[in-house]
């Protein structure tokens, strides 16, 4: 049953509006004049008054509506009629009265103003809540995550706002800030019972109503610089836990000043809807730290060593990868130094088939197991035969070609023991310019299960060097047209114009100039690896073993 708003009822006196009338409302007698009228309809029509004709103050829809039954002779007016007043659209219900007198209720874009007012608000809440999803989704960064989080919480919810991410055993990430302050992050070795619904909260479980928290039990560390000179000044505080995907994903805590009106059962329910976009994103956000870490972890032992001078010897490795931006694919290299001057240090490079993670993996397989294997380094081909079993004996058996060197620094030359296993064989780069090929070869690892190896010894004098590369190299295709290969012709005129030149300037020659050569086109993994007898003064290895003889 709808109650009967309160109207005017005579000229000139206008009544108190009672809020529980929700819509205008205006009677009319038979003739057109108004008999009365609620406060909502003076707004509606503002110059409506008891005693004036509906069609002076009304527009023609509703007059011609309310007129129609008495001109056409029917016993009752239309239900309803539509158009608009004032540009809005309004739907006009009919209720007839005594004596022909029809109250006409007013629907449309009207809504009593508490009503508007809750509306404004919802709008803006909504917007705030689309402008974080936004803003936190923009970025995977967890700081940056937790610190846009405070900030909005800060401006829009409360007078401060701190942001407690979860633990890890050694601390807490905190992050806060008050409504026109810096934010502040730092990780503290903090007690959870402290703040009471703290502990609750970073366990996910629910939020508990502000009116249970005691505002001077807020511990020091949660309270942003400069926002109160104690925790005395605090008038209110909400916890509000950050739910995530699944786990928890920290706690939120909202603080107002003292003189401030405290949080109402409506505020604290809208914080908690805040709180869930929040989390969700430092849900992600974490989650993606996180990957990123391991992703980090597994691949330190997966990119290319970073390689120096060793015993005497110079030793500089470069690589490029097929997939542009990547940082590993399926050639390598590593270098495994002695353990005295005396004792040969073992470099090797290889390729494993494939490209991209897939291959990268399975070179990293390969060089963990040559790891193991470096103490049988002393004999090439055993350390070559034990990787091929250990090879074929694995589910996925990879092809892999490689050259193996051991090195050692005799006076001012550097001995090598040179072995290639179905790899590019090295070109060793002369003082005078030539360019010698390391007479070596042998069989791929992990095809075949009887292999042959010829191990090849090379001097270098001071000033020469070995280059060792993979066929990423030579068979890069570029050009004019992008379809010529670089070949091992256009490699030793390289090497050539290098002679003299640092082991390092070798490789960061070779690398660029097949760089220029392929442009912007696709090519294989590329990766050298030189190794050089140094020029110049005696080294203090050197040095010492001229003393011992």
């Amino acid at each position: 049953m709808v109650s009967v708003p309160e109207q005017k009822r005579s000229r000139g006196v206008r009544a108190a509006a009672q809020r529980r009338d929700p819509y205008p409302v205006v009677t009319v007698d038979a003739d057109g004049i108004v008999l009365s009228h609620n406060e909502q309809a003076g707004l509606l029509l503002p110059r409506i008054d008891v005693g004036v004709a509906l069609g002076d103050i009304a527009p023609a829809w509703l007059t011609e509506a309310h007129l129609r039954p008495v001109g056409g002779g029917g016993d009752e007016p239309p239900a309803w009629a539509s158009g608009r007043i004032g540009g809005r659209p309004v739907k006009a219900l009919a209720g007839p009265g005594a004596d022909g007198a029809v109250s006409w209720w007013l629907v449309g874009d009207s809504v009593p103003a508490g009503a508007a007012q809750e509306l404004v608000r919802e709008r803006a809440r909504s917007g705030l809540l689309q402008e974080l999803s936004s803003e936190l989704l923009a970025s995977l960064n967890l700081e940056r995550c937790m610190a846009v989080t405070a900030q909005r919480a800060a401006r829009h919810l409360a007078d401060a706002a701190v942001v407690v991410g979860t633990g890890d055993g050694h601390g807490y990430p905190v992050t806060r800030c008050a409504a026109r302050g810096p934010v502040v992050q730092e990780r503290i070795a903090l007690d959870p019972e402290q703040l009471p619904g703290l502990a609750e909260a970073l366990l996910g479980l629910p939020a508990v109503a502000s009116c249970w928290i005691d505002p001077h039990q807020m511990p020091s560390w949660a309270m942003p610089g400069g926002f109160v000179a104690d925790a005395s000044d605090i008038g209110s505080v909400v916890v509000v836990p950050l739910p995530g995907h699944g786990v928890p994903a920290g706690c939120l805590i909202l603080l107002r000043r003292r003189q401030e009106a405290a949080f109402t059962a409506d505020e604290e329910s809208f914080a908690q809807l805040f709180a869930a976009r929040a989390g969700a994103a430092l849900s992600i956000a974490r989650g993606y730290a996180r990957q990123a870490e391991v992703t980090e972890v597994m691949m330190r032992d997966l990119l290319p060593p970073a390689i120096d001078r060793v015993h005497g010897i110079s030793f500089a490795g470069r690589y490029r990868a097929s997939v542009g931006g990547e940082r590993i694919g399926g050639d390598f290299y590593d270098l495994y130094p002695g353990e005295a001057p005396e004792e040969e240090t073992v470099a090797v490079l290889g390729d494993v088939c494939g490209k991209g993670l897939e291959a990268a993996v399975t070179a990293g397989g390969v060089r963990h197991m040559l790891r193991a294997l470096v103490p049988f380094a002393a004999d090439h081909a055993r350390l070559l035969t034990l990787l091929n079993k250990a090879l074929l004996s694995s589910q996925q058996t990879p092809f892999v070609t490689l050259v193996l060197v051991t090195a050692v620094r005799q006076g001012s030359r550097v001995r090598l023991r040179v072995s290639s296993a179905g790899h590019p064989a090295p070109l060793v780069v002369r003082a005078d310019g030539r360019v010698e090929e390391v007479p070596t070869m042998g069989t791929l690892i992990g095809a075949f299960a009887d292999l042959e190896f010829r191990t090849a010894e090379v001097t270098l004098r001071p000033g020469e060097v070995c280059l060792l590369y993979s066929d990423g190299i030579t068979e890069a295709y570029g050009g004019p047209l992008g379809d010529v290969m670089f070949g091992e012709d256009r490699l030793r005129a390289v090497l050539a114009g290098c002679a003299g030149r640092p082991a390092e300037v070798i490789t960061e020659r070779v690398q660029m100039v097949v760089a220029q050569w392929v442009g912007e086109g696709r090519h294989d993994d590329m990766a050298v690896l030189a190794i050089g007898a140094p020029r110049g003064k005696r080294s203090t290895i050197e040095k010492v073993q001229l003393r011992k003889r």
